[in-house]
């Protein structure tokens, strides 16, 4: 078989800011919601095996379809999974293949779901939604429970001990755990469970010992358990002559048999609302099904707790310590920018989540590959951030919705654990020996302070000595030396970077960033609605000055690339026009780098009839491609200057290939730094429905009829973004991409196959 022309090598997301979005199946796979898609995660390798899409807004909820007998699929890949989201669809998986049946039915978004298979191997799905009201479900919509103006925060399916018949259980608004019975094809309610004194936010059922039980977290920040269990003939339980005391049943009866339910224990623990309640999942040890009493609960209180009975009194308790493992991460808002470091050894990226993070592959020692992970957040910032761009190994520039653009500097703990979890040689790394060790944010602040070797903490001199504010650490940096990725709260406080310098200038919220190769000059520009504010704004990397202003356009500038030789400047306007800019021959007058305008579109001459979006330049430097709303991408050129202290003037730089139309608005685009033997350029199209399209365009053929264009691959379903591409960037060796769907994603693109 064919070895594939695009293929994933790493996807960087996180869950969804929704309980009951993450669920661990019982073959070892986690499949949690990240935007608009399903994310299955293999723990062992570390890596996302799959997204699944097919909602067309947020997933809320995630769920594996189990067995009551804790049977689980063939392989870990395989089985079924239902998923809610905030488009109103419930959508039924196959996460082997990635085919779905979608059910339709809510009015309003899904907040809650479960599956169960039944004897007959069909799956019995239950849905709970903000249209108040939930909804049972086998291949169609069986029966709906109204609640009026209530609603059911969480649902639970499981089978009657020594029956067929499934039970449900619905947490709602009203305090209560309400239950229901499908019998003789009618839903029943058959009782509600009184005690908690706020909204249930979870339920969950169990099967142990032939009874079931159902656990129950609330606001009120109690978790209560709950035994159902088939009644016996006799109400006398005497033992040794002596009355044994019992909690209170309630009894209801189905098919001829009574079940009894009564209060098991209540769990007090949490300071602050209970979200999420789980039993550990069944397994086979010996032959013997075994279903651990353990229960693990999350709270607002950001805790923790696994629980279980305490041996030989029976009462429940808390029990030992765990500590966080390797996991990927990600952002949890749209990535706007992204840009590889000079080497091409790690990815920074900038996202609407006020944050910038620092990707690079883990080297362990006994694995078969690497595997990328998150290993420093550089700049946790209070604006959304929206560019970056890098002016050095370890040092770049960024953007966000304010009007000053940042410098920042890697610290020297940075450098030490990048070289211990990348495998890098340290001799290849900058000198770190005059770097701070590492960085803080002041409260209240926005810059990140440098902490320096022998000041990572500050000690304050007691009470009633010096101000206020020494009663408090001026710094929360701690020093690590890591051999493996870090977890989440060591990325919060300790991998910041120092802010060296910042930049003003713009009136505006910046837009866009670009550095030429050479690492001298930074180009930036910012959101604008008059030609006064849409100039391009030039910075010495050297000096940190403000070298020029370059006045052309009329409104926001989109996207700016330099040249690969640095000589030109090109920008792509909202004004649905592009300006190019060549760089001058340095003077004994000016020796720093300066810009004239070379030529530019206007309204007479533009070909493209909407946003030009994105731009970017043969790796010659011939050539230019510009990608814009209008769904045309376009190459033009060429482009020369001569060395002479007067440069003559080029030929007219018109479009040489023919229009490429590639159906849907192209938010991005960027050539393939190898430059192919045969006069040919490899380009990657990002579309604004999430899909990357790989084309071959060749100088030599006929631009009219449009065979100077091939297509040479793009991605699948399960490849593709679930938002619009907002930047496309070529590894200085392989391919990367970044979408609003919160994702950073690598791929790897097989050039023998293209």
């Amino acid at each position: 078989m064919a070895a594939p022309v695009i293929e994933t090598c790493h996807v960087a997301c996180c869950a969804n800011r929704t309980p009951n979005v993450v669920s661990w199946g019982r073959g070892g796979i986690i499949a949690f919601g990240t935007c608009n898609s399903v994310a299955l995660y293999d723990p062992q390798e570390r890596r996302v095996g799959a997204i699944l899409s097919g909602h067309t807004a947020r997933v809320n909820a995630v769920r594996w379809v189990y067995r009551q007998d804790g049977g689980k699929c063939q392989s870990p890949s395989s089985g079924h999974l239902v998923s809610g989201g905030s488009d109103n669809r419930l959508i039924l998986w196959e996460a082997q293949n990635g085919k779905s049946v979608e059910c339709k039915g809510h009015t309003g978004p899904i907040c809650a779901v479960d599956a169960i298979y039944m004897e007959d191997s069909n799956i019995l799905v239950a849905s709970a939604a903000s249209d108040s009201t939930v909804r049972l479900w086998l291949f169609e919509c069986l029966h709906t429970l109204s609640f009026g103006s209530g609603f059911m925060m969480d649902v639970s399916l499981a089978l009657l001990p020594g029956s067929s018949v499934p039970i449900l259980a619905c947490g709602g608004d009203d305090s209560r755990v309400h239950l229901y019975v499908r019998s003789n094809g009618q839903l029943q309610k058959v009782m509600s469970l009184q005690g908690h004194e706020d909204w249930v936010r979870g339920v969950e059922w169990a099967f142990i010992g032939g009874e079931l039980l159902l656990a129950s977290c609330s606001q009120d920040c109690l978790i209560r358990v709950w035994r159902l269990c088939a009644k016996s003939g006799t109400d006398a339980h005497t033992e040794d002559g002596h009355t044994i005391i019992k909690m209170k049943q309630d009894v209801f009866e189905v098919k001829e048999r009574e079940f009894a339910v009564s209060l098991e224990t209540v769990l007090a623990g949490h300071e602050n609302w209970v979200y999420g309640v789980h039993w550990h999942p069944p397994f086979y040890e010996g032959g013997e099904l075994q279903q651990p009493l353990s229960l693990l609960s999350a709270s607002m209180d950001k805790t923790m707790i696994l629980w279980a009975p305490e041996e030989g009194s029976g009462v429940w308790v808390e029990q030992g310590e765990w500590r966080p493992g390797v996991v990927i991460s990600g952002h949890f808002n749209a990535v706007q920018d992204l840009s590889w470091d000079p080497e091409g050894e790690f990815i920074l990226s900038v996202g609407s989540d006020q944050t910038t993070r620092l990707f690079t592959p883990w080297r362990k020692q006994d694995a078969p590959q690497a595997t990328w992970h998150e290993i420093s957040r550089p700049q946790i910032h209070g604006y959304d951030m929206q560019c970056l761009t890098m002016v050095g190994r370890f040092q770049f520039v960024s953007g966000a919705d304010e009007k000053v653009l940042r410098v920042f500097q890697a610290p020297r703990n940075f450098v030490d654990n990048f070289a211990n979890i990348s495998g890098t040689s340290r001799e290849k790394l900058l000198d770190s020996a005059n770097l701070p060790e590492g960085a803080s944010t002041p409260a209240l602040g926005l810059s990140n302070k440098a902490v320096f070797q022998g000041k990572t903490l500050f000690q304050c001199s007691g009470w009633g000595q010096g101000f206020i504010s020494d009663q408090y650490q001026e710094s929360y940096f701690q020093p690590l030396n890591l051999t493996e990725p870090p977890p989440e709260d060591h990325l919060l406080q300790n991998t910041l970077w120092p802010e060296v310098q910042k930049l003003y200038g713009h009136g505006f919220e910046m837009f866009c960033l670009a550095s030429d190769s050479s690492r001298t000059v930074v180009a930036s520009a910012c959101k604008a609605s008059k030609a006064e504010h849409a100039a391009v704004l030039l910075w010495s990397t050297a000096t940190w000055r403000q070298l020029q202003t370059l006045p052309c356009h009329t409104l926001t500038v989109t996207q700016m690339a330099f040249s690969p030789d640095a000589k030109f400047l090109l920008a792509v306007s909202r004004d649905r026009t592009w300006s190019l800019w060549r760089r001058n021959l340095p003077t004994p007058e000016r020796p720093e780098p300066q810009f004239s305008l070379h030529t530019h579109t206007g309204k007479e001459t533009a070909i493209h009839s909407r946003i030009i979006w994105s731009c970017d330049w043969s790796p010659d430097s011939k050539y230019f491609v510009t990608s814009s709303r209008d769904k045309k991408v376009i190459i033009w050129g060429p482009c020369r200057q001569d060395d002479s202290r007067e440069p003559v003037l080029p030929p007219e730089i018109k479009p040489c290939s023919s229009i490429l139309d590639v159906g849907d608005s192209a938010t991005a685009v960027a050539f393939c730094p190898v430059l192919y033997s045969n006069n040919s350029y490899l380009l990657a199209v990002g579309l604004e429905c999430g899909r990357i399209l790989l084309y071959k365009w060749s100088t030599g053929e006929e631009p009219v009829r449009g065979h100077d264009w091939s297509s040479c691959g793009e991605t699948d379903s399960s490849q593709s973004h679930a938002l619009a591409v907002k930047r496309l960037r070529w590894r200085p060796r392989d391919g990367q991409t970044g979408g609003e769907n919160h994702s950073v994603k690598i791929f790897n693109i097989n050039k023998w196959a293209v």
